[in-house]
C-alpha cells in the first residue's frame, strides 16, 4: 500500500510567535536602526541656554579645578608609562632596552627629546 499524498498550502503567520518585536515593526521602512548621537553644538543648539542662570554648570561654560593627582611620567621614547628616568641624560624610560637607547643616544638627540618635552636641560 503506498502513502496517501496530501496537498496543502504552508500559510506562515506575518510574525514568529517566539520573538516579540519583529524589526519590521520596531523600524518601519525608512527608519535608521541605529541610534541617533548628537553632536555638541546641536545640544548646544537644541538647549536654549540664554534662560539658565549664569552660576549654573551647562555645556558651555564647564570649569573644573586642576587635578589633585600627579601627572603620569611617559615615557620619551616609546610613549608608554614611564616608572624610570636616566639621571645622566634626564630622559624617561619604560623598561631596560629603552635604557640602552637613551645611553646610545648622542648628545644633540637628547637635547632634542628634553626640548620635546619642554625640559630643556644642558648637558655636561
Amino acid at each position: 500500500m503506498e502513502p496517501e499524498v496530501v496537498e496543502a498550502e504552508i500559510v506562515l503567520p506575518t510574525y514568529l510567535s517566539f520573538k516579540r518585536v519583529q524589526t519590521y515593526e520596531k523600524y518601519p521602512k525608512g527608519q535608521s536602526r541605529g541610534r541617533h548621537w548628537k553632536h555638541l553644538k546641536q545640544i548646544i543648539q537644541s538647549e536654549n541656554y540664554s534662560n539658565y542662570p549664569s552660576d549654573e554648570p551647562t555645556y558651555v561654560s564647564i570649569e573644573s579645578p586642576p587635578s589633585m593627582h600627579p601627572c603620569k611620567r611617559i615615557c620619551d621614547i616609546t610613549g608608554f608609562e614611564a616608572p624610570y628616568y636616566d639621571p645622566r641624560t634626564k630622559l624617561r624610560y619604560a623598561n631596560a632596552e629603552v635604557f640602552r637607547t637613551v645611553r646610545s643616544l648622542p648628545d644633540e638627540y637628547v637635547q632634542k627629546y628634553l626640548a620635546m618635552r619642554n625640559a630643556a636641560v644642558v648637558l655636561k
